[in-house]
């Protein structure tokens, strides 16, 4: 007991001798003093081996040491931090601060909102549906009965079977639950995520992105279609692209077409991204097919309406050139930079 005493005695005066004006140095006393494998925890593994009489009066001794370490691992520890504050005396508050980085919308965000700015202007709303859908809204609904080759043409996530419920493979079927609820007049475009079980390479990916378009109306005509198609690229691309129409096949319209516009890197002359052709494509369109109509109780004979739908990513490829799909989704922020100054 007493070579015990005589130990906790040279410790007090090591603790009341102990300096220090850095963080370091506090540290360093609290794990040599107060740590788990430190000088006070193994003094009081020596409890077991004092007297019954005398572990009260031990136990008061190691309290008082334990204390005096505290206190002093506190003093340490202010006396850092007033040196730290005091070392900070010279600095000046005049400098520039240190620069915030401004983030920016996503080029497929800006591409969106300026095609969704657009067809407003035309009186079009935008509708919006779930992204995971059933068979009918997503297929049948749309002139695409079971077992029907234009099926074939998309590749499909399914996420249950008998009954069918897929990823949506197009926001057709945005189209499909809007003329399921309201009556002609209808305009609409409908962009959204859709899916398509593809291999990802530069020019697919299994997600992309679609603005749909339809309108239902009496006596509306193909004319109808191309000039409001017209309006849209002039607006999107500038007043010297020029289009084209190709005829085509699409289940859900009848006739249908495909539209070019004059390449806008090359202006027409040809170049890689036009394969020397002068054109890109980037949207098919048609006129709403009549069975479509009569499947949501339209009545065919005396509606008739358009609908055309485009990739995102193919717009956005014209605008800001961007050569690889991947790029999009990657979250690479030096290619999200090169956007920061977008609306």
């Amino acid at each position: 007991m007493e070579q015990l005493l005589q130990q906790i005695e040279q410790l007090k005066q090591e603790m009341n001798a102990a300096t220090g004006s850095d963080s370091d140095a506090a540290e360093q006393f609290r794990i040599k003093y107060l740590g788990t494998k430190g000088i006070i925890k193994g003094l009081m593994g020596e409890m077991k081996n004092i007297p019954n009489d005398q572990k009260k009066n031990f136990g008061q001794v190691m309290n008082d040491l334990k204390q005096l370490a505290e206190e002093k691992w506190e003093s340490l520890k202010g006396a850092a931090a007033d040196a730290g504050a005091s070392a900070g005396v010279d600095f000046d508050w005049t400098l520039p601060g240190a620069p915030v980085n401004v983030g920016g919308r996503h080029p497929i965000s800006i591409v969106r909102n300026q095609i969704v700015s657009i067809f407003k202007r035309l009186g079009f709303a935008v509708a919006e549906g779930p992204e995971i859908e059933d068979d009918w809204h997503n297929f049948t609904a749309l002139n695409m009965p079971e077992n029907h080759t234009a099926r074939d043409m998309q590749d499909t996530f399914y996420i249950l079977q008998n009954p069918d419920w897929v990823l949506r493979t197009h926001t057709s079927s945005v189209q499909a639950r809007v003329m399921e609820k309201q009556k002609p007049p209808i305009r609409i475009i409908c962009p959204g995520r859709v899916y398509r079980n593809e291999t990802i390479s530069a020019r697919a990916h299994c997600f992309f992105h679609q603005v749909e378009g339809l309108y239902i109306d009496e006596h509306v005509s193909f004319a109808d279609l191309k000039q409001t198609l017209y309006f849209f690229v002039q607006e999107m691309f500038g007043k010297d692209v020029k289009i084209r129409f190709r005829p085509s096949y699409f289940p859900f319209t009848e006739p249908s077409a495909e539209m070019d516009i004059s390449c806008t890197v090359c202006g027409g002359k040809g170049c890689s991204l036009c394969k020397h052709t002068g054109w890109v494509e980037i949207l098919g369109c048609g006129m709403v097919h009549p069975k479509m109509l009569d499947n949501f109780g339209i009545d065919s004979s005396k509606y008739t309406g358009f609908a055309f739908g485009m990739g995102m990513e193919r717009i956005c490829q014209l605008k800001y050139r961007v050569n690889d799909l991947r790029l999009y989704s990657q979250n690479d922020v030096r290619f999200l930079d090169q956007f920061t100054g977008g609306v």
